[in-house]
């Protein structure tokens, strides 16, 4: 990652949709000077397969210029992008690089931390889950609170990184 906001913060683009072509036609128009990464959630509102949300990853991964981070947030699309699922792409896709995961399954997380190839990061999407995910193998999180709170957020996961738990869950509650 060598373009980011004043050398410090990578930049990563939100495109995503319940529509694949409509997606892949913004990718091609989109502007990636200084990005990245991509962000994609999974499809919302029409609940596609496992075999769908693969397809359409890897469509997604096959159009974008730059590397792709899956979006899992099922209590708002309404699907779940399946560890088993999260696992192929991992493996199939080398531009999937990363999810963000927030079903809140953490018997999923684990499978999917303990499968995954080793250059593939499972990101919290949840930020009351950031520490125990990190705990287990995690990268890290992609906060909301840290809009709010970004030095108590961006210390809280630096200790959590360096296995300082006692520090880490200080600032957690």
């Amino acid at each position: 990652v060598t373009d980011t906001v004043g050398g410090r913060i990578p930049v990563v683009v939100g495109i995503g949709g319940n529509n694949t072509q409509e997606i892949i036609d913004s990718i091609n128009h989109f502007d990636f000077t200084c990005t990245n990464a991509i962000l994609s959630v999974a499809p919302y509102y029409n609940k596609p397969s496992q075999q769908g949300l693969y397809l359409h990853f890897k469509a997604l991964a096959t159009a974008s210029p730059v590397p792709v981070i899956l979006y899992n947030v099922p209590g708002r699309t309404g699907s779940n992008i399946s560890a088993d699922t999260t696992i192929k792409l991992a493996h199939e896709c080398k531009s999937i690089v990363a999810i963000k995961e927030a079903s809140g399954n953490m018997a999923q997380i684990m499978q999917i931390i303990k499968q995954k190839p080793k250059d593939f990061q499972l990101i919290s999407g949840d930020d009351a889950l950031a520490v125990p995910i990190i705990a287990m193998g995690g990268a890290g999180v992609i906060s909301v609170m840290a809009n709010a709170y970004p030095k108590e957020l961006t210390e809280m996961v630096n200790h959590a990184l360096k296995g300082d738990f006692t520090k880490a869950n200080l600032l957690h509650y």
